[in-house]
């Protein structure tokens, strides 16, 4: 018996122990007293000893702690957001929901931003061709204050798209901005490379990391002088253009569509005499390449299908240098002027330059640049067809719509054998007699008219005719918005008989700028004065005529 009551005391005695472990307190209590974080916010982990209900409670926006409250001790964490202002700091409470009094503090310290701007690639290479709509990067700036955008007035084959930003609605906290960038093709044979700064528009500000943008170009392609640079440039050219169709470069040169080589047993045998280029898309002057093309001829662009969409375009520099051009046609392509270079191609016998969107003649085209000049066809220039230009407010219509009146100096090219203006809005009187007069020194002569002058005839002498474009074979200025009367200097025009009048002259169209129907008032209605009165022996025989372009 007495074995059993000293187990009962033994067993009473470890209850009563265990209770007064039970009823120990816990300590209200943190594991820390102090959080320390970056700009850039973040979590944080806090560890709450307690033995009751407990609640979190913060007297910022920026802090939020999770759980924000439980019973017992648990594990929270402390979400902090990225800072808004330099530095900043706030007090975190822990309560006893049970004793108010009773509560343990925490401090939240962060470090504020520091001034800064740093580029996601602080140097980009970019090639030394590319297509339009490709031909740009794009970079991710980070900053916290406003800034300028360093560009060197220099470098003009950069460009940066605008862009807008502000800080305001987030302080010193950094933002993303994109930045797009354009670069228009390398033309020459080494690269080119260039710095953009960026700089505060508050240089008091101190400024802990700044980047810079370095940007590289490729060099060109070089392609050599030579049979095969020639097809290389041909193939470029049409790459550049973005022409529809394209050259199977399994074909001999020679047997390519649209090219002409020189058959010649000197160095240009081989050598791309003449080429062709249609139905293509482009808002460019004439590809780089093309320069390659040094023994070329010939050279004929036409039928672009962004002609009527380009605002300024002129035919590129690089054209220029092709001194042997004899022949070129750049028609349908948009041009609205021509290189100041063009003035280059001093060998040109035969130019081309119809169904462009000239304002006014360039002022390059006349017999001093151009002195071998003897065709200039620059038929159709109009962008819009517009009937009435006194009820019409569109300026950038073609048309040499800008010339103020009709251009003398085209009738004073003495040496051309064509010239076409039709189909465009020249507009006024023609040149008077008396003006011409004044501009040309010659005069038509009955002697040197004789054979086909009537009998007696002394009309050239008697009216003093100047002697206005006496090789011309075709003159065309037909659907101008030409008025007034015809000049005796055209009328009875030794050639008249060649250039079709009724169909190529006196038809004209329209109502002028000043509200002026065109049309020549003494038009005449056929050209039995021509025929029966004076030019009696030169009476137009289409089946004895036939008229070639070169």
């Amino acid at each position: 018996m007495k074995i059993f009551r000293n187990i009962f005391v033994i067993v009473a005695f470890a209850l009563a122990a265990a209770s007064c472990r039970n009823e120990e307190v816990i300590e209200f209590a943190l594991d820390t007293s102090e959080i320390n974080i970056g700009p850039d916010g973040g979590v944080k982990t806090i560890k709450i000893s307690s033995g009751s209900k407990w609640v979190a409670t913060t007297g910022v926006p920026w802090i939020t702690v999770s759980p924000a409250n439980g019973i017992g001790s648990a594990e929270c964490k402390v979400l902090i957001d990225s800072a808004l202002v330099n530095s900043r700091e706030a007090i975190v409470r822990i309560t006893n929901v049970d004793d108010n009094d009773e509560r343990q503090d925490f401090k939240v310290i962060q470090e504020g931003y520091k001034y800064s701007l740093t580029v996601d690639q602080t140097s980009v290479e970019v090639p030394s061709y590319a297509d339009l709509k490709d031909r740009f990067f794009t970079v991710k700036v980070k900053a916290n204050f406003n800034f300028t955008i360093d560009l060197p007035e220099d470098v003009e084959w950069l460009e940066m798209d605008k862009v807008s930003y502000s800080f305001d609605d987030r302080v010193a906290r950094p933002r993303n901005i994109d930045l797009k960038f354009k670069y228009d093709v390398n033309f020459k044979e080494e690269p080119r490379s260039t710095v953009i700064k960026f700089h505060p528009v508050n240089d008091k500000i101190a400024i802990a990391e700044k980047n810079d943008l370095a940007v590289n170009q490729k060099s060109a392609d070089k392609i050599e002088i030579g049979v095969k640079g020639d097809s290389l440039a041909l193939l470029a050219i049409g790459r550049t253009l973005g022409m529809l169709g394209t050259w199977d470069t399994s074909e001999k040169l020679e047997n390519w569509s649209g090219v002409t080589v020189w058959k010649t047993k000197d160095e240009r045998r081989g050598r791309v005499r003449s080429a062709e280029f249609t139905m293509f898309r482009t808002t460019e002057p004439i590809p780089y390449q093309v320069k390659y093309l040094t023994e070329a001829e010939e050279l004929f662009f036409y039928g672009n299908s962004n002609t009527f969409l380009i605002k300024e375009l002129d035919c590129g520099q690089h054209l220029c240098e092709l001194k042997k051009l004899r022949k070129l046609t750049i028609g349908a392509y948009g041009l609205t002027s021509l290189h100041k270079d063009f003035k280059n191609l001093s060998n040109l016998e035969y130019l081309n330059l119809e169904a462009n969107n000239f304002q006014k003649i360039p002022d390059v085209l006349n017999d001093h640049d151009l002195p071998k000049l003897t065709a200039l066809i620059m038929n159709a220039n109009t962008r819009y067809t517009i009937s009435d230009l006194s009820n019409d407010v569109r300026t950038s219509i073609g048309g040499f719509v800008d010339e103020e009146k009709f251009p003398v100096r085209m009738l004073l090219w003495d040496k051309l054998d064509t010239l076409r203006l039709s189909v465009n809005y020249l507009q006024g009187k023609l040149p008077t007699d008396e003006e011409m007069r004044e501009l040309i020194a010659e005069r038509w002569s009955t002697a040197e008219l004789k054979d086909s002058l009537a009998a007696g005839s002394t009309f050239f002498e008697e009216n003093d005719i100047p002697k206005v474009l006496p090789n011309t074979d075709l003159f065309a200025i037909n659907l101008n918005r030409l008025y007034g009367e015809l000049p005796m200097w055209l009328l009875y025009h030794p050639k008249l008989d060649l250039w079709a009048p009724d169909l190529l002259v006196w038809s004209q169209e329209g109502v002028a700028k000043d509200g002026t129907k065109a049309g020549f008032s003494n038009a005449p209605t056929n050209m039995n004065y021509y025929y029966d009165n004076l030019y009696v022996n030169k009476k137009f025989n289409p089946k004895n005529f036939t008229y070639e372009e070169e």
